[in-house]
């Protein structure tokens, strides 16, 4: 169990409506809120790229310029900060991510291990969106794993299921990755793995051993006992705009800030520290 905690802010999401909630969409505007997650206790910015034309930021953006762009922006405004940046992209075509990996080189990415079902179903019995696979295969894992590797990319494996935990083992005994190991349990996705700190456990169990490990916890108020396990049983923390917006005691935020605060209080109360850009940096084994 590593003494200190890293903390990620998942900073803005990829479809969070600008027009509903306070996200970041411009390259000044994740600045100034990168700042304030990072003196909140973030080390990490996990980062989603947005469409910059007028009324357009709720959607996203794989321009190369524009995630040049923001990156820029977050590293002057908050010096010493890494950057996570998303991959996610359904179907096979992953030029534009790839292409925003290159322009920004940052010092880790996220790389979906596996395919699911992305699935959600409302009080009335109707989908909340249409019918969706998030395509994963092996080939796709690997053209990001070559760039990532081109890039000085530490790849942290997404994993949303438990069969996706396990798929990380076999990409490492089949040479398809060799480095630094990070894993990120992805929790509560609807279709996915629940929320659920009884999971922690089992997740801990499967994963490759000498692995550093966080959660990603989707949800509402219901996620905060996860997330203090988590820091109980030494796994790194992220939270932020992306996968929530309510503290413990229910109420919404407007920042990321609040967030990053209460995960800094979890990883204090569990007799943790907070690690700097710089420990983080040396703890993940960093480029």
């Amino acid at each position: 169990m590593s003494d200190k905690a890293v903390i990620t802010c998942a900073i803005t999401g990829v479809l969070t409506d600008p027009g509903q909630h306070h996200v970041p969409v411009t390259p000044e505007q994740l600045a100034a809120e990168a700042r304030r997650a990072m003196d909140a206790g973030a080390a990490v910015v996990h980062v989603h790229f947005r469409d910059q034309r007028p009324g357009k930021g709720h959607l996203p953006s794989w321009d190369p310029v524009v995630a040049k762009a923001c990156v820029d922006a977050m590293r002057a405004a908050c010096p010493g900060l890494i950057v996570n940046q998303t991959t996610g992209v359904v179907g096979p075509g992953v030029q534009g991510p790839l292409d925003c990996l290159r322009a920004t080189r940052p010092e880790m990415a996220a790389c979906n291990a596996g395919s699911l079902n992305y699935l959600k179903v409302r009080g009335n019995g109707q989908w909340a969106w249409p019918p969706m696979l998030f395509d994963n295969p092996p080939a796709k894992v690997q053209a990001f794993l070559d760039v990532m590797a081109e890039t000085g990319t530490l790849p942290e494996f997404e994993c949303f299921d438990v069969g996706i935990v396990r798929c990380v083992e076999m990409y490492l005994r089949t040479g398809m990755y060799t480095g630094p190991l990070e894993i990120n349990f992805v929790m509560g996705v609807a279709s996915g793995m629940p929320a659920d700190p009884d999971l922690l456990p089992i997740l801990l169990k499967l994963k490759p051993e000498k692995a550093h490990w966080q959660t990603t916890l989707i949800g509402r108020q219901e996620i905060w006992p996860t997330h203090r396990r988590t820091a109980e049983l030494g796994g790194h923390l992220r939270s932020g705009l992306e996968d929530t917006f309510y503290l413990p005691g229910g109420e919404k935020v407007t920042s990321n800030a609040p967030l990053i605060e209460q995960l800094a209080r979890c990883a204090r109360e569990a007799g943790r520290e907070v690690a700097s850009p710089a420990e983080a940096r040396a703890l993940l084994q960093l480029a």
